[in-house]
């Protein structure tokens, strides 16, 4: 059966950090760019980082650069995204998803294969 399953999320005061995991069953990592997408209440679904499946490379949308870091451990099936340096303004429910086709389009839904549930983050004091 093909999975992703998000962990990691939780309430943080604004400034703090959050380690979000994406785990990944059924199929070879190896072969998949892997998306993270948020969605905030009353929002789109929006696309955040990618990481490409042959040579790592990472791609992050701006309102996120510097602040979040995207890595994957082939072995472990599992892809990390670390969040620093949080706001109020990440505050949603995170996605992983997966795409055979890479990051080229990292932003666009219909490119991802597999999607996980989602796991709430919340930014608040």
């Amino acid at each position: 059966q093909l999975q992703l399953v998000e962990s990691g999320g939780g309430l943080v005061q604004p400034g703090g950090s959050l380690r979000l995991s994406c785990a990944v069953s059924g199929f070879t990592l190896d072969y998949y760019a892997i998306g993270w997408f948020r969605q905030a209440p009353g929002k789109e679904r929006e696309g955040v980082s990618c990481i490409s499946s042959h040579y790592s490379t990472t791609y992050y949308t701006d309102s996120v650069k510097g602040r979040f870091t995207v890595t994957r451990d082939n072995a472990q099936n599992t892809v990390y995204l670390q969040m620093n340096s949080l706001k109020p303004e990440d505050t949603a429910v995170y996605y992983c998803a997966a795409s055979f086709l890479g990051c080229s389009g990292y932003v666009l839904e219909d490119e991802y294969d597999y999607w996980g549930q989602g796991t709430q983050v919340t930014v608040s004091s």
